[in-house]
């Protein structure tokens, strides 16, 4: 008699703790409050179709390449037409022509001690600005 009650009170016991870690699980989610930081060793944006739109990225050195963080902005049809490199004896940005162009763009150089914006349209036409 006694094993019966102790059986039928475990299991009550047994049901709240269940029904108390049910509700605790399902129950809203909360985002940290204290989360300063974004970390990881890359970050991707992707469009509704899954494509990568924009990215950042850590290259490591290669050969006679420095390593380089890496911004870039992807067109729909998958060109990058915006890139932004930082490295130490480099930096710069490029901006590409449309998709269809091979030969337009725009690039802004600090490499050393020395600046450039070079300049080139579809056609060949090219021009280098230096101080």
């Amino acid at each position: 008699m006694k094993s019966a009650r102790f059986a039928v009170a475990l299991g009550a016991a047994n049901l709240v703790l269940l029904i108390v870690l049910l509700v605790h699980s399902f129950g809203w989610a909360h985002a940290a409050e204290d989360t300063p930081v974004l970390r990881g060793r890359g970050l991707q944006i992707v469009d509704e179709q899954g494509r990568v739109r924009a990215s950042i990225s850590v290259l490591p050195q290669s050969g006679d390449q420095a390593e380089t963080v890496l911004l870039r902005l992807i067109t729909e049809r998958g060109r990058p037409t915006v890139k932004i490199g930082a490295s130490e004896p480099a930096s710069g940005m490029s901006v590409a022509g449309p998709t269809g162009t091979s030969d337009t763009y725009v690039v802004l150089e600090a490499r050393e001690k020395t600046t450039s914006i070079r300049l080139r349209d579809e056609a060949g036409n090219e021009r280098v600005v230096r101080p």
